[in-house]
């Protein structure tokens, strides 16, 4: 939460809360956990933010170790891809072609040239006992990912799509249309992983066209029609695999 002030309890937490370092959600966490169970807390639970920077950079070390530790803790990684709070600079989840601070669009380089980071995947691999993708777009879905979540006797993970009006060039009361239409194009996913399997929670017959959701944001607005085909045909090769893989429902 380190991009958030508040003095509890006059704002809006509910219950306490600390402002971790930058790359130190993960570890903190655990401290926390540690510490609640060494008093023989029974009935609580752990809770850290953090944005995709933080997750999937320069804190990937300390939440990989706290899976590892099957530490009691519910990391929630907040995705706007790209690091915003400090200037809107590319992130590891900042996806392909998209202009950020770092990666500016030019006459040969069009934005970002590498591809969104699969956190949702990595995290995976650790055997966690639940992990989850999710959008603020699709909000009950959220709110039963963080439900499922609280139930798990161990770590949990949910990767949350959130998009950002300053760093993605859109007004701000189009944020909760941006975040279902990613999903509905399928640039984004719905997906759950437990007991060691995947399940896609919304498998659409047909998407929505790409370049609707690319054109309504000005980071995407330099992309040329050969992008916008690359990043369709990348969207068509993961839901195949996706499908094949996980499930065909």
């Amino acid at each position: 939460m380190s991009a958030v002030g508040f003095i509890y309890p006059q704002l809006c937490f509910s219950n306490n809360a600390i402002i971790s370092t930058f790359p130190g959600t993960a570890s903190m966490l655990s401290g926390v956990a540690a510490a609640a169970k060494a008093k023989g807390y029974k009935d609580y639970h752990v809770l850290g933010i953090a944005g995709d920077g933080g997750t999937a950079d320069i804190g990937l070390q300390a939440l990989s170790g706290a899976i590892d530790r099957r530490d009691k803790i519910i990391y929630i990684c907040y995705d706007n891809e790209a690091y915003m709070n400090t200037g809107i600079q590319k992130s590891s989840l900042t996806p392909f072609g998209a202009k950020t601070t770092t990666t500016p669009p030019g006459k040969n380089i069009r934005g970002t040239l590498t591809v969104k980071k699969n956190m949702f995947e990595i995290i995976a691999a650790h055997n966690i006992d639940y992990a989850a993708t999710a959008s603020i777009g699709y909000v009950q879905d959220l709110i039963n990912k963080i439900q499922k979540a609280s139930l798990v006797d161990g770590p949990s993970y949910i990767h949350v799509f959130a998009p950002c009006p300053t760093g993605w060039g859109i007004k701000t009361d189009e944020t909760f249309e941006i975040a279902k239409e990613v999903v509905d194009s399928g640039l984004w996913y719905l997906a759950e992983y437990e007991n060691g399997e995947f399940t896609l929670n919304r498998n659409p017959r047909e998407f929505t066209p790409v370049e609707n959701y690319l054109k309504k944001q000005s980071r995407f607005r330099h992309l040329l029609e050969e992008d916008i085909i690359e990043i369709t045909e990348a969207r068509d090769r993961k839901w195949e695999r996706m499908r094949r893989q996980w499930n065909k429902n």
